[in-house]
């Protein structure tokens, strides 16, 4: 499956989360939960200043799919997010069943990013989500919101 345009608006809501992440003096990170027919069922952003560094917008909408919907439910759904899944976001989003994913940048891109800022690795190696769950269908990068993203983590690192 590509994302299309009807999706846009969805990764447009998760660079939006981000940018409230940021605003909030969080790191940049947002997620929306769509259920099978277009509902946004639930949405988050990052959390981690709280000095909890689970508390990943991926993690929670992992949480409350287990929470509120049924196994065919989750496996219908599409989680969208502003950044591809670090390990432990994509390990609950497996054990939970949820289904599809796209993100706007890679891992890859951001540890490229972070690493141009002079930002220390973090504890956890970044992997690309199917290597976490490789049945997973993951979609992205998506070239048209990346530079946005891009952006939201530089002022974050006070590089913009």
């Amino acid at each position: 499956m590509v994302v299309n345009d009807t999706e846009l608006p969805y990764l447009r809501r998760c660079v939006e989360l981000a940018a409230e992440s940021l605003q909030a003096g969080d790191e940049p990170f947002g997620s929306l939960l769509v259920a099978a027919d277009g509902t946004v069922l639930a949405e988050d952003h990052n959390r981690v200043a709280s000095g909890d560094r689970t508390r990943h917008p991926e993690f929670a909408l992992a949480r409350w799919a287990a929470e509120h919907l049924a196994p065919g439910e989750r496996a219908a759904a599409t989680v969208y997010t502003s950044n591809e899944h670090c390990p432990m976001c994509a390990a609950a989003h497996g054990w939970v069943g949820l289904g599809r994913i796209v993100y706007v940048a890679s891992s890859e891109q951001l540890s490229g990013w972070l690493g141009e800022l002079g930002v220390p690795a973090p504890p956890v190696r970044t992997l690309p989500i199917r290597d976490i769950v490789p049945g997973v269908a993951v979609e992205g990068p998506i070239p048209t919101l990346v530079e946005e993203v891009h952006a939201l983590h530089r002022r974050f690192y006070g590089a913009a």
